[in-house]
């Protein structure tokens, strides 16, 4: 967890608590956490910390085609959103691989809301997906599909929500998984790769995308 930027910046007390108040919980892999206009449950768990595995955060489009807003890795937390609005959960959120979380009950993640350095750690949580969320509308509205492909595996070389400070080499998605993150066809993604690796920025794996050169991939944005 401690790898982790946002919660590696919590005061030391108020990481031990949060996970002092969490129980553990195991998911196996498509399993779903929670659905879309699911309410947080008053005495259930509603704040969750990935331990191992992943979990993307997706949404059904009009024509039953999933699209994937982001991936959550390990170290990350995530379902602040209802428990501060009391609003519905925004998304689904599924297990992609086998996965173990942290889940903090609501009444202790309102406690914890007490505590002025967790609570402004929940706020500047909040800023960097509202931040994520205005890039995702310029890129759909502004950028060329090219430049959104270089754009979202620079994310993910970062680990996407968590955007570490140091970029991974080797991008673990799949070219379904990314067309689904774009909300573009696999043959488009496809060519867009193509032209990446061409260029020298990118090398194609089997269920993978490794990270030639960031200065080319960044130039490409």
């Amino acid at each position: 967890m401690e790898a982790n930027p946002w919660f590696a910046g919590l005061p030391p007390a108020d990481r031990r608590a949060l996970v002092a108040g969490s129980e553990r919980l195991r998911l196996a892999p498509g399993e779903m956490l929670f659905r879309q206009g699911d309410a947080a449950p008053a005495g259930g768990h509603a704040f969750f910390g990935v331990i191992r595995g992943g979990i993307k955060a997706s949404s059904l489009r009009e024509d039953g085609k999933e699209a994937i807003l982001v991936v959550l890795e390990a170290g990350n937390w995530f379902g602040e959103i209802s428990l501060i609005d009391r609003q519905p959960r925004t998304h689904d959120a599924t297990a992609v691989t086998e996965a173990e979380l942290l889940a903090l009950p609501r009444d202790a993640f309102d406690r914890m809301m007490k505590r002025p350095a967790f609570a402004l750690a929940v706020c500047r949580m909040l800023a960097a997906r509202v931040r994520s969320l205005y890039g995702m509308v310029e890129d759909a509205t502004l950028r060329s599909t090219r430049a959104r492909v270089a754009r979202r595996l620079l994310l993910l070389a970062r680990g996407d929500a968590t955007q570490a400070r140091e970029p991974r080499p080797v991008v673990p998605v799949s070219q379904e998984a990314l067309a689904m993150m774009l909300g573009v066809s696999r043959q488009t993604l496809s060519k867009e790769l193509q032209g990446l690796a061409q260029a020298g920025a990118i090398v194609l794996g089997y269920g993978r995308i490794e990270i030639a050169s960031l200065g080319k991939l960044e130039a490409m944005k």
